[in-house]
């Protein structure tokens, strides 16, 4: 029986928890995911956790946020003053944006707190600073 390695692609169906049992991403009634050990698409944990299984397997792995998201920083934090916003922008807890940077890129945040004429922006990833649970099942490796 062929044991998945690196430079492996693979067809996998898994879903993805928090620790509280939230569910944030799951395969189930899609496709399977397909993708090549090693190459840098996923997480490094998802994949390393993929590496030695054989087909038909399932496992349940516990990522930890180093070999996820990272951790959460502060730094990807800013204040920003209400009337920096363009007119057209009404900022509400939870709403998603794009800010364009000096260099011209975009950085995606979310608005996490809105306190009298300040609005706190989070660049950090949703899943920063989490542990991860997923339940993965290797489907097949590709020849």
């Amino acid at each position: 029986m062929a044991i998945a390695g690196i430079g492996d692609t693979v067809r996998v169906h898994y879903t993805g928890k928090l620790t509280d049992g939230t569910i944030f991403d799951t395969s189930l009634g899609r496709e399977p995911l397909e993708f090549t050990i090693g190459d840098g698409r996923l997480i490094p944990g998802f994949e390393k956790a993929v590496i030695g299984m054989t087909t038909g397997e399932t496992k349940t792995v516990f990522i930890a946020p180093e070999d996820a998201y990272g951790p959460y920083l502060e730094e990807l934090t800013a204040d920003v003053d209400l009337s920096q916003f363009p007119p057209h922008i009404k900022p509400e807890v939870g709403l998603h944006l794009q800010i364009r940077q000096e260099n011209g890129s975009f950085v995606d945040v979310v608005i996490t707190k809105i306190t009298g004429s300040t609005v706190t922006l989070d660049a950090n990833h949703p899943l920063a600073g989490k542990e991860l649970i997923f339940e993965i099942e290797l489907l097949e490796i590709l020849p």
